[in-house]
């Protein structure tokens, strides 16, 4: 098991870390193809609008083929696109790279992860995929240390070089045992969008989605406009994840022990007095603070959501592969509407509107699990417990 979950979290490592290597790269590249900020959007968007054609596609490559199939074919892709970025000549290279490194990682996600679940017993289930999550935000703090280092040698060897990490990756794959495949036809999926579980496990993960996605258009520009530089802005959000590295495997293994509602309840409390706190924030320190905030209430989320939903897939007997691939749809949706709507209710009446909005999302998602409306009543049941 041990060795399966180091193959996992260094897939989901290396995803994340290309991901976020354009950060750094994003000026360079819009002074060069003559993008505007529109056109730089879209390339920012295009990883999330790849991971959300390549969700359902995904869930299926690894129900029916087979998780260790499914990642091999996502770091296939995962090389395609690396080598993408480091020999593109136009934007439109740029953006088709971004596209498919977002559908490869979408296959590859679906795939470990549902290998992972295969190989775990079910008590240690929200442990293990919150080790996972955890190497994925490491893999995000590593991105932008990539971009510089092909900002400084040149994007053509850097790449190069993820390109063959994908592929060091798909050797330790093959030389791993697999997981059984689950064909399921796809009428399967009508008991998915009836189980409240399942529903409301992708509505946990689109929900954290939105709130960061709203954290990273605004808290930049807010920080930017009191004069911090680029460099200092990174800093707080790379503080904030490193923090959030070490959190997210002790929040899956509180779920195992304690059940996944209690924590969710948990990040939703604290995530409701955050948004609420930075809609009324307007002094750099305390934006940074809860930026720090943020990062754990925030996501606190992801790995009691992932084990809820893998938990709610066994009881309707659905392929963990295509509970994976939903989970992907589901942030890649948030992860789409987040930036874009916040941006735009904020330069129509300010910041404060799309924190409230979000604040308020939190508390109505609160009140429903209250009332067992989201989840029902077999999400509360501890794990392993009959």
């Amino acid at each position: 098991m041990r060795r399966l979950l180091l193959l996992v979290c260094a897939i989901v490592l290396v995803d994340t870390m290309l991901y976020a290597a354009l950060a750094p790269l994003l000026p360079g590249y819009a002074e060069e193809f003559g993008l505007s900020k529109g056109g730089a959007g879209l390339l920012v968007a295009a990883y999330a609008a790849g991971a959300l054609l390549g969700a359902l596609p995904g869930g299926i490559a690894a129900a029916r083929f087979g998780p260790k199939e499914a990642v091999l074919g996502g770091l296939a892709l995962m090389a395609v696109a690396s080598l993408g970025f480091g020999f593109a000549g136009d934007a439109w290279t740029l953006g088709v790279s971004r596209l498919a490194q977002g559908f490869g990682s979408a296959l590859s996600w679906a795939g470990a992860l549902a290998w992972l679940v295969a190989g775990t017993p079910r008590e240690r289930r929200g442990e293990m995929l919150g080790t996972a999550v955890g190497s994925a935000v490491f893999g995000a703090l590593l991105g932008p240390a990539l971009g510089a280092f092909a900002e400084a040698i040149g994007p053509r060897p850097a790449f190069v070089g993820v390109a063959g990490l994908a592929g060091a990756l798909a050797v330790w794959a093959l030389r791993t045992p697999g997981a059984a495949a689950e064909p399921q036809p796809l009428r399967v999926l009508g008991r998915a969008v009836r189980s409240r579980v399942i529903v409301g496990g992708l509505w946990l993960m689109v929900l954290p989605a939105l709130l960061f996605g709203v954290l990273a258009v605004l808290v930049p520009l807010e920080l930017d406009g009191a004069g911090w530089s680029a460099t200092a802005i990174a800093a707080v959000f790379v503080g904030s994840a490193a923090i959030e590295v070490f959190v997210a495997p002790l929040l899956g293994r509180f779920s195992d022990r304690r059940g996944r509602l209690l924590p969710v309840r948990l990040a939703l409390i604290a995530s409701i007095g955050v948004t609420v706190a930075l809609a009324l924030a307007d002094h750099p320190a305390a934006i940074t603070a809860l930026v720090v905030a943020a990062a754990i209430s925030f996501g606190a989320f992801w790995a009691p959501a992932m084990a809820l939903l893998s938990d709610g897939a066994e009881r309707i007997a659905l392929a963990q592969g295509l509970a994976f691939g939903l989970m992907n749809a589901a942030w890649g949706a948030g992860n789409s509407v987040g930036p874009s709507l916040g941006g735009a209710l904020a330069d129509a009446a300010g910041d404060a509107l799309p924190y409230a909005l979000m604040a308020g999302a939190c508390l109505v998602t609160l009140a429903a699990l209250s009332r067992r409306a989201l989840l029902g009543t077999q999400a509360v049941r501890v794990p392993g417990s009959p």
